[in-house]
Parts: structure tokens; C-alpha cells; sequence
């Protein structure tokens, strides 16, 4: 499964509201509501948050992976955000993140999420690709970066 499968411009925030980490799941959580791949934003959201109970996904680089499988969960799908001032996400590294992929994934659909876990994380590790996502303008030239990784 690639990436620019599950990312729409619907699904994109160029620009968060949020100040801190509860703010951009839960701004995250209501992309995907109001984008009809979630039945119930509170539950998912209690699934995100004993996630990142067990360990911050906060991947350092100004990177956070916030992600769960749950049967509100209607279809596959991934949020982006972008945060100019950073969010503190309890990172690895102590940075505060400023680019943030939420993951959701059917109960049941852990091979998905793994794979595209995965994928997401051997891009982030590139510099040059985030600062392309940093730096994109629109919503489509934010995934023309993502599919021009994916050749």
C-alpha cells in the first residue's frame, strides 16, 4: 500500500491552530471524522491516547507518527499536519515536532499499518524530504513530494 493512497487533500492541514499535544490529535482526529473515515472521534481518540501511553510517537526530527487500528476506524487513511512553531510531543530527541502523520487503521488491518508505518518512517529519516513537506505550499504540491518519494 502506498502512501499517496491513503493521503487526500481533504486529509491535509497545512497549517494547525494547535498549541500543544493534545490540541493536534485531537484537530488530527477531527480530519478524520469530518472526512468520514472514523464513526466515533472520542473512541478513537482514547485508542490514539493509550498509544502514546506506551511510548510517544514522537520519532524525533521534528517528526511525530501518531497512530491506532480500531474497528471505528471506516477505511485506511493518514492525516498530515504541519506546525511552523513546533509542538513539544515528547520526542526522542526533545525537539518539538512540526511535521505530524496520524495513522488510522481498521481492527484487523495491522499488515497496512505496519507497511505504511514503516514506509513513512525510511522517508522521514531523509532531511531533504522534510524539508520538502515543511516547505510545500499547497496541499497538492504536499503530495506531489509524497509521490514523487513513492517512484
Amino acid at each position: 500500500m502506498k502512501i499517496s493512497e491513503l493521503l487526500t487533500t481533504d486529509l491535509i492541514k497545512l497549517s494547525t491552530e494547535a498549541q500543544d499535544k493534545d490540541g493536534i490529535l485531537q484537530e488530527m482526529i477531527e480530519t478524520l471524522e469530518k472526512n468520514n473515515k472514523i464513526s466515533d472521534k472520542d473512541e478513537f481518540y482514547q485508542v490514539i491516547l493509550e498509544r502514546e501511553e506506551k511510548s510517544s510517537t514522537g520519532v524525533g526530527n521534528g517528526v511525530a507518527i501518531p497512530h491506532g487500528q480500531s474497528d471505528v476506524v471506516e477505511e485506511a487513511a493518514l492525516v498530515f499536519a504541519k506546525s511552523e512553531a513546533g509542538i513539544d510531543f515528547d520526542s526522542r530527541d526533545g525537539e518539538p515536532a512540526k511535521i505530524f502523520f496520524m495513522i488510522a487503521v481498521p481492527e484487523g488491518g495491522s499488515s497496512d499499518h505496519l507497511s505504511v508505518l514503516s514506509k513513512l518512517s525510511r522517508k522521514l529519516m531523509h532531511e531533504d524530504f522534510r524539508t520538502d513537506l515543511l516547505n510545500a505550499d499547497s496541499k497538492e504540491e504536499l503530495l506531489e513530494v509524497i509521490e514523487a518519494e513513492e517512484e
